[in-house]
């Protein structure tokens, strides 16, 4: 290898090492200010010191004498902690921000940028200053000082190199047992190439079950055969029989060890929790310190093997949320004193496996959101609130923020939109709950594993699409009698509750297929929110090899990734989350088919005690070319509906002698009426009370406030 190969790799090697040590100088300085004896502070020291002593040395190597020089000078300031103890506060933010320089100097070595005028040559007369007089960087930070002409920093005189002595002969190989560094994108590429392995063994299995039915087809031709053909194709079919027991083996052995490579470089890629959260200790620190607050983050599950991937694409939206944690959630020293909690606040990190995903939850003891706060900011920019504690996710829409000032941290709106984007472009979804006055708890549930997936493969309009298995609670087949109307909108009615329906020809802005009276559905999960997608056809559940998008169609609406399946098509991979959103704002037209026209005027009972919304309503509907019985009550609709029939019911709730729910009751109760059509026409508008309204047997409910003479008879032609 020439000088300047030679000079290139062994630079490269120490800007790597030099990110490990600026990571452990920061882990012990933090917990060097907390130590709370003089033994774990000794303990802390020598490591520091120790961390310091190989930068400067692997910078005496690779010839940059600044970071040297930096280095030298932070062994002696380190010394003074130690004589004056870690109650120093000045000289610990002293080697904070040197730690902060030695970080910024190896990215600029890494974009082969020079080190002059650098915050690590700043900070030499500091540094210089500080190890020799302690005293005068307190008084320093306790007011200003006349100035002083800077002295030039010389590096300390090198010591004389350490003679190298040869290793003890042994029979054990010398590098036995140490780590090796390898590239991540080498161990991407190994972990892709292993994934097209195990697709292909999946394809090999396609070609068993093909060779199998070529034998059978020949059995049943050799049944019809007689003398030697017969032979000929009694030996045919012997030897397919061979050819498929050895294909079939061949196969197992190609899955088992496809399988096992596949485990092998998975661990090969894994990195503990705790180093996915690397430096977020010290982000916390100083931004708590700026707010004039006390916090303590805490990693739990810090020794749990994640995807180095993974952890790479949650590192984002966790400092995002740690940030607002410690910017939004925690309050005051004051202000939890007075609510009698410790004036020091906690930021927790969980990392736990749940089955075959992940799942992380940041959590704060602060305040908690502000509610009504967050629906007052939403409805001014027109968003939908539900008055429930569903509200609670309107922070994750873009632009909403309820932080008057914009700073550094807060007040843009567009934090929380940025966690939910990156969570979901890792194939999960986050979700938020919180207690007032007692904190806030965010849950990021992603996958496993990036690489491969068990999907299920549907077809809509003419195209297949891959939606990942783990986001399918259930398959459904919907029927006229599944469906529900609230408000013009068409939901599934579950076993416990109401769920947005739509199709996914409707949510992709594709052509709707034709109405069927049994549909095939997707009831999609995404955190706590469901919605029900009917489709043309489910096709089968397989796994698959996920390829990216790549950077031309990253934002492809709707659309994570492309599942290569096993027989070489690729297939889009629908971003379940995303799809549980649109469906929630869609209402799905034509699910079934039509009925046939009728050839009589249909009759509508009518029921309400408000003399102007009867005029209102009836004439909405005999525009329509509805007969209309008009009654003031719903005792009156009662007894005029046993003596005079009708087609459908219209009704108010709240009426005097018979209420709109205790006619629908009657109504669904009836031998003669329960198959009825229904409709509630109500200002009741809360979830209870239309939960209540579809208990009792209403098939449809309108509420009067977002009322509009189309949903009213949409709706009475759908049930009609």
């Amino acid at each position: 290898m020439d000088r300047d190969r030679l000079a290139q790799a062994l630079m490269a090697t120490f800007l790597e090492e030099l990110e490990g040590h600026v990571a452990a100088l920061n882990r012990d300085l933090l917990a060097l200010e907390k130590a709370t004896t003089p033994a774990r502070a000794g303990e802390l020291m020598n490591s520091l010191l120790r961390t310091v002593h190989s930068v400067k040395g692997a910078s005496r190597a690779v010839s940059v004498g600044l970071i040297e020089t930096a280095c030298h000078r932070l062994e002696e300031v380190l010394a003074a902690v130690d004589n004056q103890g870690p109650a120093h506060p000045e000289l610990m933010e002293l080697c904070f921000a040197t730690a902060d320089a030695l970080d910024d100097a190896g990215r600029r070595l890494a974009a082969k940028q020079d080190l002059k005028g650098t915050p690590l040559e700043e900070l030499l007369p500091r540094l210089e200053e500080a190890a020799q007089s302690p005293e005068s960087l307190r008084a320093r930070a306790l007011g200003p000082t006349p100035a002083e002409p800077a002295r030039p920093a010389t590096p300390s005189p090198t010591p004389p190199a350490a003679p190298e002595t040869a290793p003890p002969e042994s029979s054990t190989p010398a590098t036995e047992g140490l780590p090796v560094r390898v590239s991540a994108q080498k161990l991407d590429a190994l972990l892709a190439r292993s994934g097209e392995l195990r697709v292909a063994g999946l394809r090999l299995e396609g070609r068993v079950e093909a060779l199998e039915t070529v034998s059978e087809e020949l059995t049943h031709l050799r049944q019809r055969l007689t003398g030697a053909e017969a032979l000929v194709a009694r030996r045919l079919e012997t030897r397919l029989a061979q050819l498929g027991r050895a294909l079939a083996a061949d196969r197992r052995t190609l899955l088992q060890a496809t399988s096992g490579l596949d485990e092998e470089v998975r661990r090969a890629r894994t990195l503990p929790f705790a180093e996915g959260c690397a430096g977020m200790e010290r982000n916390a620190r100083d931004l708590a310190r700026a707010a004039g607050k006390q916090v303590r983050l805490e990693v739990h599950g810090g020794a749990l093997e994640l995807d180095r991937s993974l952890l790479q694409g949650l590192r984002e939206p966790l400092l995002h949320l740690m940030r607002n944690a410690v910017a939004h959630g925690v309050e005051a020293p004051s202000v939890r004193r007075e609510a009698g909690k410790p004036e020091e606040g906690v930021v927790s990190l969980t990392a736990r496996l749940r089955g075959g995903r992940v799942q992380v939850v940041v959590e704060d003891d602060g305040r908690g959101l502000d509610l009504g706060a967050i629906r007052e900011k939403a409805r001014a920019r027109g968003l939908p609130v539900l008055d429930d504690a569903g509200d609670a996710r309107l922070i994750f829409m873009p632009g909403l923020t309820t932080t008057e000032a914009v700073t550094a941290v807060s007040g843009r709106g567009v934090g929380l939109d940025v966690v939910r984007s990156q969570v979901e472009a890792l194939r999960g979804s986050v979700d938020v709950s919180f207690v007032p006055g007692r904190g806030t708890r965010f849950v990021l549930d992603v996958p496993l594993t990036l690489s491969t997936l068990r999907v299920l493969l549907v077809l809509v309009s003419g195209q297949t699409f891959a939606v990942a298995g783990e986001n399918v609670e259930r398959l459904l087949r919907l029927a006229p009698g599944d469906v529900r109307r609230v408000e013009g909108r068409q939901l599934w009615a579950g076993p416990e509750a109401l769920i947005p329906l739509s199709t996914l020809a409707q949510v992709l802005g594709l052509p709707a297929g034709t109405p069927h009276p049994h549909l095939s559905a997707l009831l999609l999960s995404s955190g706590e929110v469901h919605a029900v997608l009917a489709v043309d056809e489910v096709v089968a559940e397989q796994e698959v090899l996920i390829r990216g998008l790549g950077p031309r169609i990253r934002r492809a609406r709707h659309v994570s990734g492309m599942a290569v399946l096993p027989d070489g098509r690729l297939a889009p991979l629908l971003n379940a989350p995303s799809l549980v959103r649109a469906a929630e704002g869609r209402t799905a037209a034509g699910l079934f088919p039509a009925a046939a026209a009728p050839t009589a005027r249909r009759r509508v009972l009518l029921a309400d005690d408000s003399m102007t919304t009867r005029a209102l309503e009836q004439s909405i509907l005999e525009a329509a070319g509805y007969e209309v019985l008009v009654c003031s009550d719903g005792q009156e609709a009662w007894e005029r509906l046993q003596t005079e029939g009708a087609d459908a019911l219209v009704s108010d709730v709240e009426m005097p002698r018979m209420d709109g729910f205790t006619l629908t009751e009657a109504v669904r109760n009836s031998p003669r009426f329960g198959r009825l059509p229904v409709v509630l026409v109500t200002a009741r508008s809360s979830p209870e009370d239309k939960t209540r309204g579809l208990q009792v047997g209403a098939s449809a409910y309108l509420v009067k406030s977002a009322f509009d003479q189309s949903h009213l008879l949409e709706t009475l032609r759908q049930l009609l």
